[in-house]
């Protein structure tokens, strides 16, 4: 098997000297995802990131693929099926987001408590004006569905507001700086409770369209709704509809089914409704901690043959 580490996303020099230190005996090399040199990544037993086009030349059967390192948090792109098939590794970003995106999840809260949105909308016509409705975030509940990597850093930073965290999870175990915790299957019992129900959750077969209809019924009126997950958990028409009804006071989404959200689509019209270009995750810190994830993943993996942060469980997909 040839020893070869390929990134598909570019580095440092300090960062690909960090890789070249954690694996001796391994080459390294930097790649392109925009232009991926598939003869290079023919022969590549480690693979950090992906690119459009590649999986035929990785996944072919006599491929020395045996894993791969995504460079996000999020899987669905990836070939997940094939993967399995080849007995491949998958090891996501998950972790890397925390500190920016609970920052973008605290900017849509604090915006939409002290009215900051509509202030900057009226310096822009030049409109000197409150109504009144500024509130605080003492005593507030949050409800957090989701109590991974970012959720925990929400809810962390939650309790420095005095609020209430309440989670939600598909195991419904205890986890620090929650008040408590919901399983997947009591979620309207626990969005009914928050004064803003924020969602970071993976797209799954389970997750898709879980905030529907019947979920956003089941909101205390007036409350908030945030997206920093994934779009397709959320069923846009009955966010809208919630929106429009007054069941939510306002929104703040990161992430959307489709996206780029079109021109045309009622969510940039309304002006309860805070629009991020799916771009919370975002952050100059990036590459950094994925670096560090890789560093520790390579230990485990030279030594047992599998990583141990972050290992994908194919039937879960996450």
């Amino acid at each position: 098997m040839t020893k070869s580490i390929v990134c598909l996303h570019p580095l440092t020099s300090q960062q690909q000297e960090r890789i070249k230190a954690a694996a001796p005996g391994y080459t390294f090399t930097q790649g392109d995802a925009k232009n991926p040199d598939l003869q290079l990544l023919a022969d590549a037993e480690i693979v950090i990131g992906w690119a459009k086009g590649i999986s035929d030349t990785i996944l072919r059967p006599e491929s020395s693929l045996r894993w791969v390192q995504s460079w996000s948090a999020g899987i669905e792109k990836l070939p997940l099926d094939r993967l399995k098939e080849q007995g491949v590794l998958l090891t996501s970003g998950s972790g890397v987001h925390a500190e920016p995106i609970s920052a973008v999840i605290f900017g849509f809260i604090l915006l939409f408590t002290r009215n900051l949105h509509t202030a900057v909308r009226n310096q822009q016509n030049r409109i000197w004006k409150s109504d009144g409705s500024e509130s605080e975030l003492s005593g507030k509940t949050a409800v957090i569905a989701g109590t991974g990597a970012i959720g925990s850093e929400t809810a962390r930073i939650a309790k420095a507001f005095r609020m209430k965290t309440i989670g939600v999870s598909r195991s419904g175990k205890p986890v620090a700086d929650f008040d408590q915790i919901y399983t997947t299957d009591r979620l309207s019992e626990a969005v009914s409770q928050g004064d803003f129900i924020i969602n970071t959750l993976p797209i799954t077969d389970e997750t898709k369209h879980l905030f529907n209809a019947t979920s956003f019924s089941a909101f205390k009126e007036g409350s908030y709704y945030i997206n920093i997950g994934r779009g397709a958990t959320t069923d846009t028409e009955a966010l809208i509809d919630a929106l429009n009804r007054g069941q939510l006071r306002g929104a703040g989404l990161d992430v959307f089914e489709p996206e780029p959200l079109p021109q045309d689509h009622p969510l940039w019209s309304m002006e309860q409704v805070i629009i991020t270009p799916h771009s919370a995750g975002i952050t100059d810190q990036y590459a950094d901690r994925i670096v560090n994830i890789f560093t520790e993943n390579v230990k485990s993996y030279l030594s047992s043959g599998t990583p141990s942060l972050n290992l994908v469980d194919y039937d879960r997909q996450y």
